[in-house]
């Protein structure tokens, strides 16, 4: 935990120093709506060039220039196929529970989702907590029941060590069908202060620190989609390419706090709340404002803690069907400001998908037996590669950050999707575009301005910095 605590922080950092410095909207391939109409695209070397004369920064300056939208719909997509080995062999464990919550999620969110309650699709707005709720009432009714207690056999005996065939018969119904298995809820305090350096003072190790750096590049990328289809969700223009670079730094301060408390994970712009603006019509940022202060108390609260953890793994996999597959269907959408239909962009996008499943199997599958019983979870598995992958080379560190960064697939998809869309030919229109509001005309408009402004006039005290007002 300290050596992930200071990757976090690093890469977060990095992340921050993206946003802010206004390189992340520079080297994004984007048009405002002022030439939108024109034919103004000269070669990323060109435009870049003027920019940053330095020639140590042109490099970095035409990969990133060439990001569009058939780059970033495989990426996105990616990070939600990652899961696929994790979702239904976990929900395989107990699928009289695990089945029943997908087929309800599927029949509140599809089949009844025009059905209105006092004027709200009840159905299709909450249709992941009432699988969750009649899923785990009816679990816990079985558990009372006693319908997965077998004489003379105990859960909390290790496999190993159970000497009665029948009892290791139906020891994996016990553990992943029963509720009450989990203890976190009874052993978590009432009221608990979170507090930064909990597990002791981080440790920085380069090498993860750049595995991190380049995951949080793809965390940019994936939010880079969010943000657009977010503003024509609202009905408002696009973002301006400054409001985008403070969305990046803002997400990277976020993740540099959350190191510090020790979450073990950053803070990133969450595909699925597009999808849910779309179903709830809500744009508010009051409502996400009034949100993060309720989720600000209830951390206080330790059974609150407890209560989530003490969801069972058999749910919370059978959630994850539902919403990694919204993920990957989402990332997919952002096809549409391209030709998605063109031939270049089906090979493209077909090639990245399939590269991203297949190439992080073979480095993770590399070195072991067929016949090892290897019990780390699958999306652990690009962390514990570097013992075993097939790059190998005279420097330890080189053969970890090699081993690890390809045996992500949204690595890999973003890595196969950026080098063909950047040396196939296509039009402007194949490889589509995302298109931003200009500054000066965003200023003009007081709806826009509203829209990106920041809160408290706190915009007024960074008007000199570029990357931070509209």
């Amino acid at each position: 935990m300290k050596e992930l605590q200071g990757a976090v922080i690093i890469a977060s950092a990095f992340q921050t120093i993206l946003g802010y410095s206004g390189l992340m909207s520079v080297l994004l391939r984007y048009q405002t709506c002022r030439d939108h109409d024109q034919d103004e695209y000269d070669t990323a070397v060109i435009c870049l060039w003027c920019i940053y004369p330095s020639s140590h920064l042109l490099f970095i300056c035409i990969l990133f220039r060439l990001i569009n939208p058939v780059v970033v719909s495989p990426t996105i997509a990616a990070v939600g196929l990652s899961f696929y080995s994790y979702g239904f062999p976990q929900v395989g464990t107990c699928l009289e529970i695990g089945a029943v919550q997908i087929l309800l999620v599927i029949i509140f969110s599809l089949y009844l989702r025009k059905i209105s309650v006092m004027g709200h699709r009840v159905f299709l707005i909450y249709a992941v907590p009432l699988g969750l709720a009649i899923t785990w009432a009816t679990a816990f009714l079985l558990t009372e029941a006693g319908v997965y207690n077998y004489k003379g056999c105990d859960v909390n005996v290790p496999a190993s060590n159970m000497i009665s065939e029948h009892c290791r018969k139906h020891v994996s119904r016990m553990k992943h069908c029963r509720v009450d298995t989990s203890h976190a809820l009874k052993s978590s305090p009432w009221f608990r202060f979170p507090y930064p350096l909990q597990w002791g003072t981080p440790v920085f190790h380069w090498k993860m620190a750049i595995v991190m750096c380049v995951v949080s590049v793809i965390s940019s990328v994936d939010s880079v989609g969010s943000y657009h289809a977010s503003s024509l969700l609202v009905a408002s223009r696009p973002p301006t390419p400054g409001v985008l670079s403070r969305g990046i730094g803002l997400e990277g301060i976020s993740s540099v706090l959350a190191g510090l408390w020790g979450t073990g994970t950053g803070s990133t712009t969450l595909t699925e709340n597009v999808h849910t603006i779309a179903v709830t019509k809500m744009g508010s940022r009051r409502a996400v404002e009034f949100g993060a202060c309720v989720l600000i108390a209830l951390s206080l609260v330790g059974k609150v803690g407890g209560f989530i953890a003490s969801i069972p793994e058999v749910m919370v996999a059978a959630l994850l069907c539902f919403m990694w597959a919204m993920l990957a269907a989402l990332g997919l959408s952002n096809l549409r400001y391209s030709e998605a239909g063109s031939s270049r962009n089906i090979i493209i996008v077909g090639l990245s998908l399939f590269f991203s499943l297949s190439i992080p199997a073979y480095f993770q599958q590399y070195g072991i037996s067929p016949n090892s019983n290897l019990s780390v979870p699958s999306y652990f598995q690009p962390y514990i590669v570097a013992s075993h992958g097939p790059f190998r080379s005279n420097y330890g560190g080189v053969n970890y950050v090699m081993n690890t960064l390809l045996s992500f697939h949204m690595v890999i998809a973003f890595l196969v999707a950026v080098i063909l869309d950047n040396t196939v030919p296509g039009s402007r229109q194949e490889r589509g575009v995302y298109v931003w509001s200009e500054p000066e005309a965003a200023r003009r408009e007081p709806a826009v301005a509203k829209d990106y402004e920041l809160p408290f006039r706190v915009g007024r005290v960074f008007r000199w910095v570029k990357w931070v007002g509209l």
